[in-house]
């Protein structure tokens, strides 16, 4: 627990200490959750054929940004897939909280999405960047990277969140909709969500790369383990940087980290 005399400030207590998330845990809004993320692992499991033992990969959760649905207050976050409302490329995050909403960024990218708050709501938190701490060479393998693994290798197998989704093998659309909560198999792909201890090292600030006032200090919606090396450099989305100027007269202000 925070405050703990006998763990330093920010230290990781081992695995044991983790336990399989449910659905409550996972009731509030994007922006109360997702800090609670932080330390936590999502594990994945695939079996490469039908008589094989299955791969797992265990992420420790290191940056995480939330996002609001249309049902969250009385103005809809602008950075949001749910600002809208519901639609097909949505869909899921309108569900049961502990559900991945897996999309497609630029065509190209696998992202993953932990749906949170009551059903209907459309909040979601965005699994930004973390650490592999099992299952390496399976994540190396999926992302291209070479054996054995250089340490700036590994500390970026999964810093970005496509490179996340690459790492753990979710893909989009087979996996979108994946339960995290139950485990339960789908195209050949299972998910669970574990937390942790709330601690007491986690900073916040800008979203990462979010287009306009979404972009900005009056979202400081993005969440990491302060000084953890697995976290995704910041950087300003397409006129964030000119808003934040005009709204509060920090846009010079280029964090290495967020702050």
């Amino acid at each position: 627990m925070p405050g703990d005399p006998d763990v330093p400030r920010g230290t990781d207590r081992p695995h044991e200490a983790l336990r399989r998330a449910v659905r409550a845990d996972l009731s509030d809004s994007a922006v109360d959750i997702a800090p609670r993320l932080l330390g936590g692992e999502l594990r994945t499991f695939v079996a490469p054929s039908a008589d094989a033992v299955a791969l797992e990969v265990r992420l420790r959760i290191t940056e995480v940004e939330a996002y609001h649905g249309q049902g969250t207050g009385g103005i809809p976050d602008p950075g949001s897939h749910a600002r809208m409302g519901r639609t097909a490329r949505n869909s899921t995050m309108w569900g049961e909280p502990g559900h991945l909403y897996v999309y497609l960024s630029h065509g190209i990218h696998s992202c993953v999405n932990v749906v949170c708050g009551p059903e209907g709501q459309g909040d979601g938190v965005l699994l930004r960047a973390g650490e592999v701490v099992a299952g390496a060479e399976a994540a190396a393998t999926r992302r291209g990277a070479a054996l054995p693994l250089r340490r700036t290798t590994s500390r970026d197998l999964a810093r970005g969140p496509g490179r996340l989704g690459q790492a753990v093998g979710l893909r989009h659309p087979l996996h979108d909709g994946i339960d995290a909560i139950t485990g339960e198999e789908q195209h050949g792909m299972r998910a669970e969500l574990w937390l942790g201890p709330q601690r007491d090292d986690v900073v916040s600030g800008p979203r990462v790369g979010v287009a306009g006032v979404a972009g900005t200090a009056a979202f400081p919606w993005r969440f990491w383990i302060d000084e953890d090396p697995t976290v995704s450099p910041f950087r300003w989305g397409r006129g964030a940087q000119a808003e934040s100027l005009h709204t509060t007269g920090v846009g010079r202000m280029m964090p290495a980290r967020g702050r």
